[in-house]
């Protein structure tokens, strides 16, 4: 149900990678012209076009959001998760769907899968699909903290930002992982003690946006590949949301997509290497009519449909 747009946040990211490249064709033509000394090592990797390299400041309890660097990636203090369970769901292209996050949730759609809210939804709910021979997928967050779920107060202020257009919703530091990974960690339990069979992990792309903290691509590789493997752990499937851009580096790590307007911004071939690998697309659109995206989608063997932005229970499938 998140729509990540921001025309500004794109200009801005293209005008630091341009510099970024700039000053890396300059330092390598210095390096070039001049001879190394005695002694010194060979210079290292450069950094990530665009990306900042600073040193890391004091930590504080609870810093302004947009204030500046903030602490750097704390994912070692984490414990880490245990070796993947021995098997987990690994759902097939072409699965018909229904993504429905308002309640109660209509049970009659006759499709394979469900994703719901993991939690507005009980046990009961998971287990009365599963009667049905219905897979089901948790929706939870895991890039903003939303001021109306019970775990809220225990995230830090030192990791929420700015807000993100939706009621009550701010945007999560996810470098601080000491910090919101426990917190994150315990909603996937919650939906693996519910019996669901996967999770969808909303907002994804913090970097694309303006979260009032400088995350990185880089910073959103580690969250993301931490996502995967903290489901995998627990016996969950779990699909990448959006995050077209990253699609090439996360794959393999995630069972299947959930995307969203890919039709509409003309990013659906972004997501081609899931179906490649064997991993279907659940794909929605809310703009467009079907008879816009439906042929593309049927060619690129997309899970298709068409919602409304509250996703209650009406759909229109290809």
């Amino acid at each position: 149900m998140r729509i990540r747009r921001r025309a500004a946040a794109t200009a801005l990211l293209s005008v630091a990678a341009l510099a970024g490249a700039v000053a890396l064709v300059s330092g390598l033509i210095q390096r070039e012209a001049a001879p190394d000394e005695p002694g010194t090592a060979a210079p290292g990797p450069s950094p990530t076009p665009g990306a900042s390299v600073a040193p890391t400041p004091e930590p504080s309890t609870s810093p302004p959001p947009g204030s500046g660097p903030g602490p750097a990636p704390t994912g070692g203090a984490v414990e880490p998760p245990p070796a993947p369970a021995a098997s987990h769901w690994k759902p097939a292209v072409g699965l018909a769907w229904q993504w429905q996050l308002t309640q109660p949730v209509d049970q009659t759609i006759n499709v394979p899968v469900y994703d719901i809210d993991g939690f507005d939804n009980s046990a009961a709910v998971v287990r009365s699909l599963h009667a049905k021979n219905r897979k089901v997928i948790c929706y939870v967050e895991v890039g903003a903290a939303e001021n109306f779920r019970p775990d809220y107060k225990q995230f830090p202020a030192s990791v929420l930002g700015r807000e993100n257009g939706w009621a009550g919703e701010r945007w999560l530091d996810i470098r601080q992982t000491a910090l919101i990974e426990p917190i994150v960690a315990k909603r996937f339990d919650m939906c693996r003690t519910k019996g669901f069979d996967a999770i969808e992990p909303d907002l994804m792309d913090n970097f694309a946006n303006e979260t009032g903290f400088p995350i990185t691509a880089a910073d959103q590789l580690r969250w993301n590949t931490r996502i995967a493997a903290m489901a995998h752990a627990r016996g969950l499937a779990v699909g990448l949301k959006n995050d077209a851009e990253q699609v090439p580096q996360l794959v393999k790590s995630f069972d299947f997509a959930v995307v969203e307007e890919c039709a509409e911004y003309s990013e659906c071939a972004e997501y081609e290497p899931f179906v490649r690998a064997g991993k279907p697309v659940f794909h929605a659109e809310y703009a467009l009519q079907p008879p816009q995206f439906c042929p593309e989608a049927k060619r690129l063997r997309f899970s298709s449909i068409r919602k409304n932005l509250r996703l209650d229970s009406r759909r229109t499938s290809c």
